[in-house]
């Protein structure tokens, strides 16, 4: 494991443990190549791909709020997210407690449909979109003590920027 690495792990242990990573068995891991395509959804909505741990409930939440907009969505377990993340190079610090990949981008976390829908409509120049950490009120992580969080667009070089600012309340 590299320094890089150990660093990504300490950050989202907490974050991972919370949504009861440890029973996550199958998927991409151990240098399996994780980036997959999935087929086409039948609305003209892109597929997406969620890589998540097993038994994580806000991530099946999110997964299902997805499906609810429209998309359709292969969710797969995996024993080693942190690959996943790196390899599809989401900041450290931006990082959450799923990654997505939608239609060439890189979505981290618990970002709402409408807010994919328009990265997919404006298809600006970047990596992806995060909602770092585990927001509350954010999808699949609803209830008391909603809050405003921002998601954020970043690149391959480091750069990043607020993307939208969302009130869940």
């Amino acid at each position: 494991m590299t320094k890089h690495s150990l660093w990504i792990a300490a950050l989202l242990c907490p974050l991972l443990a919370a949504c009861g990573s440890a029973d996550a068995s199958q998927g991409a891991g151990s240098g399996s190549a994780p980036l997959a395509d999935v087929a086409a959804a039948p609305q003209g909505l892109p597929p997406v791909l969620v890589y998540k741990t097993q038994g994580c409930g806000c991530c099946n939440g999110w997964v299902e709020h997805l499906r609810a907009a429209g998309y359709e969505v292969d969710a797969r377990n995996v024993t080693d997210l942190m690959a996943v993340k790196l390899d599809a190079g989401v900041p450290a610090d931006l990082s959450s407690c799923h990654t997505a990949l939608i239609d060439g981008y890189v979505v981290e976390g618990h970002v709402p449909a409408d807010i994919i829908e328009r990265l997919l409509a404006e298809r600006p120049e970047i990596a992806g979109i995060s909602a770092p950490g585990m927001p509350v009120g954010s999808p699949g992580m609803e209830g008391p003590g909603a809050k405003p969080y921002q998601v954020y667009a970043f690149d391959r070089q480091g750069g990043r920027r607020v993307f939208a600012e969302v009130d869940p309340r």
